[in-house]
């Protein structure tokens, strides 16, 4: 079998601020924020979804430049469904 990748190693370098946080925490995160929006629903729900799509649409944004053409279309997608989601809950 192969070998990919450490799971320790980062996706993207750099040194910035969140190149110090452990994926698998930023990960239980971004599931318990999504999780909470879509379980609560409405206004706060809406809103809390919101919020994580700032936040994707911010990383998408720093890290546009280093990104490949088919990633930059998958994260934009992702940014487009979440807003969907976010709408949808409303």
């Amino acid at each position: 079998m192969a070998r990919g990748r450490s799971m320790k190693s980062p996706l993207l370098p750099g040194s910035g601020p969140l190149a110090r946080v452990s994926p698998l925490l930023a990960f239980l995160v971004v599931i318990a924020l999504f999780t909470t929006g879509v379980l609560v629903k409405g206004t706060l729900g809406a809103a809390l979804l919101l919020l994580l799509a700032a936040g994707v649409a911010v990383l998408l944004a720093a890290t546009w430049r280093v990104l490949e053409p088919g990633q930059r279309v998958g994260r934009v997608l992702v940014l487009g469904v979440l807003v969907a989601v976010a709408v949808s809950v409303l």
